[in-house]
């Protein structure tokens, strides 16, 4: 009886060269996913009475961030290959081979994402919101790249979904295990529901002042969590358990906590901004109470006050 299974793809299409370019896989997924995370963003931050110039500006300082922040982030958290016995530290600069931490990602793409806001004039956390559903999915397009790399699976599985992985790539321990848990496909499906989700209860439920973006948070760690459970690739574990799991319950506490307490505030303000005034520059708003504390949480005593001007705006 043959075992149904997911072949991984040749270790050749990792990569290809076009002249004396060499061209990685991962990378295009990468791109591709940014691609069509700007283009949702956009239309999305539209949508808030945005000025779609102001998305690619703003992208130009989360997306380098962005990319550091993972690479650190991956690094810090699985120093091993880099650091360890037999570790190469030159290769945490091959950003190319795979290995990004989505927390530091996030952490340090919205500190870019914010810089640029402040610069352009912009309510961050409208940008937020508008961008949350389109990061989702440009992960879940980045996940493609660790399936032709055959990296970030799941423990050996017998299951019809199991990922065929070759000798070369399996894990000290494993080697006797042709096929494994696909966890990158986990991700890409949870994170392509979720983006859906989000959508749908922004739609609905006409979520603002960041509480989009901290949905988009307790969405994609909560599958983070059960299939960071299942992943066996090489980690720092801290009693006993792996680092990422540690850090997936403790964002996961604080975006429950912090999409509440948005809503409170929200609700305790009395007032609500038109959706298609939410994304209104900063500095040409109005200050009167519908511009408004609860809309732009990170400015929210500023705004009160009528000043919700950006510092850097004269440096823009």
């Amino acid at each position: 009886m043959i075992r149904a299974s997911i072949p991984s793809p040749p270790i050749e299409w990792a990569s290809f060269s076009v002249g004396p370019l060499t061209i990685h896989t991962y990378a295009i997924c990468i791109i591709i996913g940014i691609v069509v995370a700007l283009w949702l963003t956009t239309k999305r931050w539209v949508e808030r009475g945005g000025d779609p110039d102001l998305v690619g500006e703003i992208a130009l300082w989360a997306i380098p961030f962005g990319i550091i922040g993972g690479r650190l982030y991956h690094v810090i958290s699985t120093p091993g290959p880099y650091f360890g016995e037999n570790g190469n530290p030159v290769d945490a600069l091959k950003i190319w081979e795979g290995g990004l931490g989505i927390w530091g990602a996030v952490a340090l793409g919205a500190l870019g994402a914010w810089i640029g806001a402040r610069r352009h004039g912009a309510r961050f956390t409208a940008f937020a919101d508008a961008a949350a559903p389109g990061v989702l999915i440009a992960q879940a397009i980045g996940r493609l790249g660790n399936y032709f790399n055959q990296e970030l699976f799941g423990g050996p599985t017998d299951l019809p979904w199991g990922l065929e992985i070759d000798p070369a790539f399996r894990p000290e321990g494993y080697e006797q295990f042709a096929t494994f848990h696909p966890t990158f496909l986990y991700e890409m499906v949870w994170n392509l529901a979720g983006a859906f989700l989000i959508i749908w209860l922004d739609r609905k439920r006409d979520l603002r002042g960041g509480r989009v973006f901290w949905l988009y948070v307790i969405v994609y760690v909560s599958g983070r969590l059960w299939i960071e459970m299942v992943r066996i690739d090489t980690a720092v574990h801290i009693l006993g358990v792996r680092i990422n799991v540690w850090v997936s319950v403790l964002v996961l506490l604080f975006a429950i906590v912090a999409y509440v307490v948005l809503g409170m505030r929200q609700r305790a303000s009395g007032v609500h901004v038109p959706r298609e005034q939410l994304a209104v520059s900063a500095v040409t708003a109005p200050a009167d109470a519908e511009s408004t504390a609860s809309e732009d949480a990170d400015h929210a005593e500023d705004v009160a006050a009528g000043d919700d001007r950006p510092e850097d705006q004269n440096n823009s």
